[in-house]
């Protein structure tokens, strides 16, 4: 969902399924994008962008790192409400769309919407929501780079049953 052309990154994060964009704005990280390893990796420019930067990667090496970015304030009340359900899954952990939504007294595909609209995939883990049967889509899509980005984030997290992508 990258809003601005690729040179507009103020870091980019080199990471084992490609890369991760990091925007900052106004004093807050303004958005994450997952990015092919096509596009280079950028060292941070100014002190924000090389904290984040230094804590993906600190969450890249270890799966239980506690993101602490200010983010901007970004999504409707009910993707906020989404996303704080989402932050509440562990490390390790794992709902359905249909989990979520009963928490929330919501509807899993109103659920699904609003992980589609996360700006700050790992920050607020996205990835830890799954299909009923299955993986279900990511980040938008269900293109394949896409989806190999979410196996390998819940191979890093040991989530039981995803292994990396082309293991």
């Amino acid at each position: 969902m990258p809003t601005r052309p690729v040179l507009a990154f103020d870091a980019v994060v080199r990471a084992p399924f490609g890369n991760v964009g990091i925007r900052i704005d106004s004093g807050v990280v303004s958005e994450m994008v997952y990015l092919p390893a096509s596009i280079a990796s950028r060292a941070g420019r100014g002190g924000l962008a090389k904290e984040a930067a230094r804590q993906v990667t600190a969450y890249l090496r270890d799966a239980t790192f506690r993101f602490d970015l200010p983010l901007a304030d970004r999504g409707t009340a009910f993707q906020k409400k989404v996303w704080g359900a989402i932050r509440a899954i562990p490390s390790g952990g794992a709902l359905t769309y249909g989990e979520v939504a009963r928490r929330i007294r919501s509807a899993p595909r109103a659920v699904g919407q609003a992980c589609g609209a996360n700006w700050f995939p790992l920050v607020i883990p996205c990835h830890r929501v799954l299909a009923a049967n299955g993986l279900g889509g990511f980040a938008q899509g269900d293109d394949r780079f896409h989806l190999d980005v979410k196996r390998w984030l819940l191979a890093h997290e040991n989530v039981p049953g995803y292994a990396p992508p082309h293991a």
